[in-house]
């Protein structure tokens, strides 16, 4: 008796003959496949002639960390691996969100890739993109035959990080960029935000100036927003002893990191609230991030709360959670009412009382970088002049310089 034929790629049992493939539709296959997304590289290396050629790939996956391999598979069709192969050396060049154009320049059979590109060469001679994520120089090491591709292993000889961004995805036939569930865009990383800082220093250092106030720089890493650089009026510039200070990332405290987020990291924050959250709650943070996202800007009211939670970093390690303070920050943020962060001119106060523009502490905006996401929220700390729009408003004042630092970096502020 025959088998039915299966969904799968099996050889299938007859009773004549040895197992015979199962046909499966290419366009289906592709189709199917294509719900996993898969990063993007480009692969490169010289020919004989010491010329540099080049493809893009979608299938790069580390194979081995003892010894250090990683794999690839070239279609056998290609022209451009063969001239690489016979040299026994590659590079992989991991695209960055914003290389689509540099993918698809590799993507196209024959010509000079490299006409309009800036590379530097790795230790293997092979080219490395600029603006790449990352880059991995590599000895070939093996190549084995897979159907309609080849197996490719390379020994790893050198790598190394470029930019910290996101990478370029290839997801149901196009070409995009995750969005992280977690607002940390360099989760445990913060090289960007503190190189960020620097640049952005100048700028934080005029405000509180002109302010009379502290202005700082934070960050937002996992579940904590973290004081990355902080200026003083008349500081000597050197970094106070808050810098490195935590708190927990809870709403209703980090509006200017979220307003601009994609949903998926909207939600990631909401759902923070926590389930016991009184009824509505989730409604007004959304409605306080609208808010924000209009005006440009979030602030902070209330000189008895910053007291209280001042009093508690004091004395507290909010990151370690045998110390008595870590659930004391966590009661103070969560007593906050769900538009505590909103520029309107007031809003209800925990207990029901009103909270006035007179008591303002905080004004925030947040600086971009070049994927969109909020790398950087300065913050002005004991602005005491009044929010009229004049020439020494200093929200015009603070949203000025954030757009600077953007502009800086390169970054763009999502629609």
């Amino acid at each position: 008796m025959t088998s039915q034929p299966s969904n799968d790629a099996r050889p299938v049992a007859t009773a004549s003959g040895p197992p015979r493939p199962v046909m499966i539709d290419p366009g289906l296959f592709r189709r199917v496949l294509g719900n996993f997304p898969t990063g993007v590289a480009v692969i490169t290396g010289l020919d004989a002639g010491g010329a540099p050629v080049g493809l893009a790939v979608g299938s790069f996956v580390s194979a081995s960390l003892d010894p250090p391999l990683v794999a690839f598979f070239p279609d056998r069709s290609s022209s451009s691996w063969p001239r690489i192969a016979a040299t026994g050396r590659f590079c992989v060049n991991i695209l960055g969100f914003d290389q689509e154009a540099v993918c698809r320049t590799f993507a196209v059979r024959g010509g000079d890739k490299f006409t309009e590109l800036s590379w530097r060469s790795a230790p293997s001679g092979a080219p490395v993109v600029d603006g790449v994520v990352a880059w991995i120089d590599c000895d070939l090491e093996a190549v084995h035959p897979a159907g309609d591709h080849d197996l490719v292993l390379g020994r790893v000889r050198t790598l190394d990080v470029g930019r910290s961004v996101l990478p370029l995805v290839f997801f149901q036939g196009g070409y995009g960029r995750f969005s992280p569930l977690s607002l940390a865009a360099w989760e445990g990383d913060l090289a960007v935000q503190l190189r960020t800082a620097d640049l952005a220093r100048p700028q934080f250092e005029d405000l509180a100036a002109r302010f009379a106030a502290e202005c700082v720089a934070s960050a937002a890493v996992g579940d904590e927003m973290v004081l990355v650089a902080n200026a003083s009026a008349g500081s000597s510039g050197e970094l106070a002893p808050r810098v490195g200070q935590r708190i927990p990332f809870l709403p209703p405290l980090g509006t200017a990191f979220v307003a601009w987020a994609g949903p998926l990291a909207r939600r990631a924050w909401l759902d923070r609230a926590g389930k016991d959250s009184p009824p509505g709650t989730v409604a007004a943070l959304e409605e306080t991030l609208a808010q924000v996202r209009a005006a440009g800007y979030s602030v902070g009211r209330g000189r008895d709360w910053h007291g209280a939670l001042n009093t508690v970093l004091a004395k507290a390690d909010p990151t370690d959670p045998a110390d008595p303070g870590h659930d004391a920050i966590r009661r103070l943020i969560r007593s906050l009412p769900p538009g505590y962060e909103s520029p309107a001119a007031a809003s209800p106060a925990a207990d029901g009382a009103r909270q006035h523009a007179d008591e303002l502490r905080t004004l925030s905006a947040p600086v971009f970088g070049r994927d969109g996401t909020a790398v950087l929220v300065l913050t002005l700390i004991g602005v005491h002049r009044p929010l009229d729009g004049g020439a020494g408003d200093p929200v015009a004042a603070l949203r000025a310089a954030a757009a600077t630092v953007t502009a800086a970096l390169g970054g763009t502020q999502p629609a």
